[in-house]
């Protein structure tokens, strides 16, 4: 090449240009997909503003959900009571605010627990085959035939009213639907070659499950949580509504909706803000939940492109 031939110019910029580009993680990737999901983040901001203010708003409050004010019954909403009162003086206020913290934290116990119990069941079911899994399909179409929601009410009624019981009753009727979903997803994982793999390696049963085969069906197990959530504060506040649920003194938004039907026409205040809030809190959650089940299925075009 002669000398005084022209050289290419060599700078950052163009440095910058050759340099690969860093690999994004998996869990970038699905964050990235769940902003451009614009109803997916207004809900999740929903439901943020929602859990402050069940846990803000108690402390807001100028009466307790239990306190009475016997100088303003049945008044509507004011400067001193936000909400308004009920007829026997208890400030709307605090009680929606407890009761949503209640809801929530029902929900969220109930979620949690019927996710882990299915996820281990379904995908044990499917991993040890045989008559592990014959039994266990057996206990769980039978479970599927019997009318649950009566079930809740007749086992609720005896609770007194504690959320935890009722929380633990939830669970323990509620985990085989989304068991059945998981086991026929685990059908597949337990023919793969990591699964083969780990068996002649000599690894335990149960650590293949929790190890290697869960954690692939984790975008399915975070959908079903996000559901549950949403499920379990229907079940909640129906169970709530007909009186087999949180009782007085506690409340819960199915209570406090189930007491404002009564008194709609006269008290209306009674019942729309309990009614707002649960609306909120069911739309926000689908809308997070119908976010999540795009960004993680790599299927969907409704994330776009990474």
């Amino acid at each position: 090449m002669p000398r005084n031939s022209i050289q290419p110019a060599v700078g950052p910029e163009t440095t910058a240009l050759r340099l690969p580009r860093k690999r994004m993680s998996k869990w970038q990737l699905y964050s990235r997909r769940f902003r451009r999901n614009r109803p997916a983040v207004a809900g999740l901001v929903i439901f943020a503003l929602l859990v402050l203010f069940a846990l803000v708003a108690p402390l807001l409050a100028r009466y307790d959900h239990i306190e009475l004010d016997f100088l303003n019954l049945g008044e509507p909403p004011n400067g001193e009571h936000w909400f308004g009162t009920t007829s026997a003086g208890n400030d709307t206020f605090a009680q929606v605010a407890i009761g949503l913290q209640r809801s929530l934290m029902i929900a969220v116990s109930v979620s949690v627990g019927t996710t882990v119990i299915s996820a281990v069941v379904g995908t044990a079911a499917a991993y040890f085959s045989g008559m592990f899994e014959r039994v266990t399909l057996l206990l769980i179409h039978f479970l599927m035939v019997v009318p649950t929601f009566l079930l809740l009410a007749m086992f609720s009624n005896d609770s007194g009213g504690d959320w935890r019981i009722i929380s633990l009753i939830m669970i323990l009727i509620g985990w085989f639907f989304p068991a059945r979903v998981i086991w026929t997803m685990a059908l597949s994982l337990r023919e793969r070659e990591y699964v083969h793999a780990a068996r002649y390696m000599g690894v335990p049963g149960m650590k293949i499950v929790l190890r290697h085969m869960l954690p692939n069906i984790g975008s399915l197990l975070v959908i079903n949580f996000t559901l549950g959530v949403v499920a379990a504060v229907m079940i909640e506040t129906g169970l709530s509504f007909l009186g087999f649920g949180v009782k007085i003194p506690d409340v819960s938004l199915g209570s406090l909706i189930g007491s404002g039907a009564n008194t709609i026409t006269s008290a209306p205040w009674l019942f729309y803000f309990p009614a707002a809030a649960l609306t909120l809190l069911t739309v926000s959650m689908a809308l997070v939940a119908d976010g999540l089940r795009d960004a993680l299925d790599p299927t969907s075009a409704a994330g776009g492109r990474a």
